[in-house]
């Protein structure tokens, strides 16, 4: 068969075009299979019943199976090592959170870079923390709670849920703006960190809301303050930490990333869907009933929350030499 000069040429643009032609409608039609978000803890963790919910809706609104992989390990940097080292055509995200802000400063061998190799998504949920006592410990109030930690040095002890934690972190944070030498006792997990609460094997915590808040209205533990910037709605009477120590805030985010160079009209269009989602009444019902609200924010935006809470964590573990483990 004999191809003229013009045939070839015009074959010739038509193979140069098809690496961006496919690519550029391929992404429009996003998602064409199922999509896989990586949980870097173990079922039932809050960021993995956040990010279930969230999946879920995500699957109802664009037609694919969202499925939900967990895999727990070294404070979740497995998932997210497995994520930065996937394709990036928005077929694998990772559920990121302020936990990988503490991963960043507290893992000094990590082979990533949570911020140059994760691009950020769509943020999910946010949610306070509360620092709650033992209901027979004599403080009721943080004014009264840092003068007792003051007078009896090195005899307060916090839990947490593991050291490196937001909730460790969150302690350390204490520590510095009040002046004070709270005990860190770190454990498996926040529920045995509860029940030796419970039981006055340590006298405090600072924990995510469903573990305590339930507690906190029956009066079997007593709610000192919220670590948020402002008052938290189910527990309105709470004041805030800040208002005794001014410029204190720490609080859980939830959200989605994907591997670098993911192509922005799917980051763009997860954000819009999952921005739409967050609107949904039910599903804002429900996250309340994890103790978080939800958080619509911009994938700009949400990068820029992760960079100052690294930048943030990162200055609080090397002021206290928190180490993994």
């Amino acid at each position: 068969m004999t191809v003229t000069r013009r045939r070839f040429l015009c074959l010739a643009s038509g193979v140069a075009a098809l690496p961006l032609l496919p690519r550029r409608v391929w992404a429009q039609a996003f998602p064409t299979k199922p999509v896989h978000i990586l949980v870097g803890f173990a079922p039932g963790n809050a960021a993995d019943v956040t990010t279930r919910l969230i999946g879920q809706s995500l699957s109802e609104r664009l037609g694919q199976t969202f499925v939900i992989e967990n895999r727990p390990g070294a404070g979740g940097t497995l998932a997210t090592e497995s994520v930065v080292r996937s394709a990036a055509d928005g077929y694998t995200l990772v559920s990121c959170s302020s936990a990988d802000a503490v991963n960043a400063a507290i893992y000094e061998k990590l082979n990533y870079n949570f911020i140059r190799d994760i691009a950020p998504v769509a943020a999910i949920a946010s949610g306070p923390l509360a620092l709650v006592v033992n209901s027979s410990f004599p403080a009721k109030t943080v004014s009264e709670f840092i003068a007792y930690a003051k007078a009896n040095p090195g005899k307060v002890s916090y839990a947490s849920a593991g050291i490196g934690t937001v909730v460790h972190v969150a302690g350390e944070l204490f520590n510095s703006m009040a002046g004070v030498n709270l005990i860190h006792v770190p454990y498996r997990g926040l529920a045995p960190a509860v029940t030796d609460l419970l039981g006055g094997q340590v006298q405090a915590i600072f924990s995510t809301m469903p573990p305590v808040i339930q507690h906190i209205k029956a009066g079997t533990l007593r709610g000192l303050a919220v670590t948020s910037a402002a008052r938290y709605d189910a527990l309105p009477e709470l004041p805030t930490i800040g208002d005794v120590l001014p410029g204190y805030e720490a609080t859980i985010t939830f959200g989605l990333g994907a591997p670098k160079d993911t192509p922005a009209i799917v980051i763009d269009r997860i954000n819009k869907e999952t921005n739409a989602a967050l609107a949904d009444p039910a599903v804002k019902v429900k996250l309340a009933g994890l103790g978080v609200v939800p958080s619509p924010q911009s994938p700009a935006q949400f990068g820029k929350f992760l960079a100052d809470e690294t930048a943030k964590w990162g200055k609080v573990i090397k002021s206290a030499n928190i180490k993994a483990q």
